[in-house]
Parts: structure tokens; C-alpha cells; sequence
């Protein structure tokens, strides 16, 4: 795992910042969250209104709440929406009442198996309402009269979220995407959000081949949203034959020139459990961000797994439904429940450390940086092996301890530079390290003898 850094220990203070905020798939919390992202991104902001169709689903009303308490019979809050957003069942209609602890019951939700923890539960889709609390709370609140209060309204008004641009010198975009819709959850997902914001700013630090496009959005409901609203630039045009599209010059976090289209994509979530880093694939199972995360992974040493794509998890299922077919995959370390914290109080700022979500930040900057640079070139001197040594280019090798491997990727490169394999597939039929690869096409390329 990688050292603590600076970052890492940033990303960690803005989960901290951000576990108090009561967020839902709507309202005010959304907003504070990305008022908060905003202080470090430039971002747009979209408002869409309830009631709005998008694709098969329709935008819900929002949902914002004040306050919410269990008392008992003398007057304790037993359960309090002030100590912890995760005490309410998310998008609870509002109530007040007073009910005996056996009909108060049925609204109640706990954790038996982890006594000590509070459950996450919502009911987006369905009015209902209810409390979620420690099971050790439930089985010491004795017999009696229970005041039940929440205070919260459910009316018309509209879903929330934001995009970054981080421009690039082709419009062709890679798509970043995570929620932003969950509660006090450190690692699913404020470490996604985390590690998504220092990961466009050390984007911004270069000028990328890619146009990056990170997307804060409620999970599910706010994909399908984006997805509705974006169909031109998921699918895009055709880029004009013989070469890739343009470049573009917007400012940071607008929106690119038209004719981008979504290339790659990443869905950031659980990114910041001392667990091992897992790929879920996308749909394809061989799309270019399949095969670089592999490769970076594979190549890094680090504990990993790849798994398969499954149509349940995060936004990803969005992104790959088969009518947008989009090569879009999910980084995490320990993936959604498959740890004990998974969607309890547990899951907590203690959780969630700066090593591993500097690690995680790590490996998106490598995958990145091979996606940028994963090229096919076209050998202009196939017939036979050209004479390297007078254009100097064994002598540029002499006194470097890898001599003879970048010697031989140079002849890799020039074998597989037929316009149809790219610098990866020089990388994993070769054997040899991506970074020794590139530099061999560069020195060709400034020799005269490939082309792009």
C-alpha cells in the first residue's frame, strides 16, 4: 500500500468534513455536499425538477428534514436525529404522534447480529417512516408511551448534481462517477467523493489526452438522470476518419466543445478500507479500462482482485445497461457489502485510513496515465527491421541498466505497429513494463520510423 501523503491525509479531513451532512437522493444535503466539493472544484451544478422523466424512471420530490426524536416515557430522546443522520429511515414522511412501544416496534430497525450498531434503511419509492437504532437501545426502553416526531417535508422540487471538466487535448471524454447520496458513511461513499476530487486535481496538474469528466450524482436515480440528459454525449459522433476528434480549450469545470462522446469511464465507490483494491469490469469484460486496470494492477504488486461484472452494485449497471453499452468499470477495495461496517454507524471515519485511500488514488493516476497514453502506431519501415544504429538509436541505450529490455521493446513496438495493436498490446504480449513501451514508441516516433 502506498505511504501516507499529504493527500491521503487531506482526503481523510474531507470525509471527516463531510460524515455529519444528512444526505438523501434529493434536498439540502446534496447541496451543503457539493458547496463542500465546490471549495476544492470549480463544478456545475444541475437542478433538474421533479416530476421530470428520465429514461423509465420519473425524478422524485425532495426530501429535507429538520429534526426527528424518539422520547420515552420520561421525556428522553432515546433516539435522536441530532446525534446521527443514519437514526431516521431515509425519506421518512413526517409524523407526530405518541404510541406504545408495541406498535412504535414495527417502525423500528436494528442490527441483532451487531447490537452496538444503527442500520442504514430508506424508502425512497414508498411513504413510510421509521427510526434505525442500536438493538442494546431498543432492549433497554422499557413498557410505555413513546412521543414520536419527524420533521420533514416531501414536496415538489428537484434532484441535485454537479460535473467537473478537467479539459484535455482531444473532446473524446473518460467519464468519473460517484454518489453522493449516502449519509454518515465514510467509506461508501465520502472516500469515493474524496478521492474523485484529488484525482481531478492532479488531472488538472498536466494536460491529459483525455477530456475527464467527473460526475457527483445521487446513486441510481441521479445516473439515470445524467444518462437522460447527456444521450449525445455518452453515444456522440463518430469521430471523422483517419484520426481522433479535435482538441478542445474550455476553462476548468466547463463543459467541453461539442462532439466528445464517453470513451472510458471509472465508478468510484468504497475507496478507503484498509481492504484490497477490486476491479469489477464492465459489461464487455474486454473494454480498454478492463484491460489497463488489469494491467496496472496485475503489474503493481499490490493485493487485488478482478471480478466479474454482475448487473447489481453501484452506478456501473447504469452506465453498462445495454442500450449505452459503455465501457465503464468500478474500483473499490473491499466492494459494497462485503465488509461487517457495510451501511451501519461502523462505517465510520475510524474505517476508512489516508494510506488506503492515497493507494486507491494511486492507481488511478497509473491506470489513467496508460489509457492517456495508449497509442497505435503505424510502422513506416515494415519491410524488414530498420537500421536503428544510425539513426542513433542504440546509442542512445548505451550505459542504461536496461539497455537490452528497451532495446528490445523498440523492436516490439516496431512488430506490432500495424495501426491495429496498441502500446498495451505491445506491453502484455512483450512482457515488458508499460513505461519502458512508451518510451521506446517515443524514441521511434521521433526517429521518423512510426507514426500515430
Amino acid at each position: 500500500m502506498a505511504p501516507v501523503t499529504a493527500a491521503g491525509e487531506e482526503m481523510h479531513a474531507l470525509v471527516e468534513r463531510l460524515y455529519p451532512l444528512c444526505r438523501s437522493i434529493t434536498g439540502d444535503g446534496v447541496r451543503a455536499t457539493l458547496d463542500i466539493v465546490g471549495e476544492y472544484l470549480p463544478l456545475q451544478v444541475h437542478e433538474v425538477p421533479t416530476g421530470t422523466q428520465v429514461l423509465d424512471w420519473t425524478v422524485p420530490q425532495e426530501w429535507n428534514i429538520r429534526d426527528a426524536y424518539v422520547a420515552d416515557p420520561a421525556g428522553n430522546r432515546v433516539v435522536d436525529f441530532a446525534a446521527s443522520s443514519l437514526h431516521v429511515l431515509g425519506y421518512s414522511v413526517p409524523v407526530a404522534a405518541t404510541m406504545p412501544l408495541d406498535e412504535l416496534r414495527g417502525h423500528l430497525h436494528t442490527l441483532p447480529e451487531h447490537p452496538a450498531w444503527v442500520p442504514y434503511r430508506t424508502s425512497y419509492y414508498r411513504p413510510e417512516w421509521g427510526f434505525c437504532l442500536a438493538q442494546e437501545t431498543l432492549d433497554a426502553m422499557p413498557d410505555g408511551e413513546y412521543e414520536v416526531r419527524i420533521d420533514s417535508t416531501l414536496a415538489d422540487g428537484h434532484l441535485t448534481y454537479a460535473e467537473h471538466v478537467v479539459p484535455g487535448q482531444v473532446a473524446d471524454e473518460v467519464l468519473v462517477s460517484c454518489h453522493v447520496c449516502h449519509p454518515s458513511l465514510a467509506n461508501d461513499n465520502l472516500a469515493g467523493i474524496a478521492v474523485a476530487v484529488f484525482l481531478a486535481r492532479a488531472l488538472a496538474e498536466r494536460t491529459p489526452w483525455y477530456t475527464y469528466r467527473f460526475l457527483f450524482a445521487p446513486g441510481t436515480i441521479g445516473a439515470i438522470t445524467w444518462l437522460a440528459r447527456n444521450a449525445e454525449r455518452v453515444r456522440g459522433p463518430s469521430p471523422a476518419p483517419g484520426g481522433p476528434p479535435g482538441p478542445v480549450e474550455p476553462g476548468a469545470g466547463e463543459a467541453p466543445a461539442a462532439g466528445g462522446r464517453v470513451r472510458h469511464g471509472l465508478v468510484l465507490a468504497c475507496a478507503g478500507d484498509p481492504g484490497r483494491l477490486t476491479y469489477k469490469q464492465s459489461r464487455r469484460g474486454d473494454a480498454e479500462i478492463d484491460r489497463v486496470l488489469r494491467h496496472v494492477l496485475d503489474t503493481s504488486g499490490r493485493p487485488h482482485r478482478i471480478d466479474e461484472f454482475t448487473p447489481y452494485g453501484y452506478d456501473e449497471r447504469q452506465f453498462c445497461s445495454p442500450g449505452f453499452d459503455l465501457g465503464v468499470g468500478s474500483l473499490s477495495r473491499t466492494p459494497y457489502a462485503g465488509y461487517p461496517e457495510y451501511h451501519t454507524s461502523a462505517d465510520n471515519p475510524d474505517l476508512v485510513t489516508p494510506e488506503a485511500m492515497a493507494d486507491t488514488l494511486a492507481v488511478c493516476r497509473e491506470a489513467f496515465a496508460v489509457l492517456d497514453r495508449n497509442r497505435r502506431y503505424v510502422n513506416l519501415s515494415p519491410y524488414g527491421e530498420p537500421q536503428l544504429g544510425r539513426r542513433g538509436l542504440y546509442d542512445s541505450l548505451g550505459g542504461r541498466s536496461d539497455a537490452k529490455e528497451a532495446q528490445m521493446a523498440m523492436l516490439w513496438v516496431l512488430s506490432l505497429s500495424d495501426g491495429e495493436h496498441s502500446l498495451l498490446d505491445v506491453a502484455e504480449r512483450s512482457g515488458l513494463p508499460f513505461e519502458t513501451v512508451v518510451a521506446a514508441a517515443d524514441a521511434l516516433h521521433g526517429a521518423g520510423l512510426i507514426k500515430a
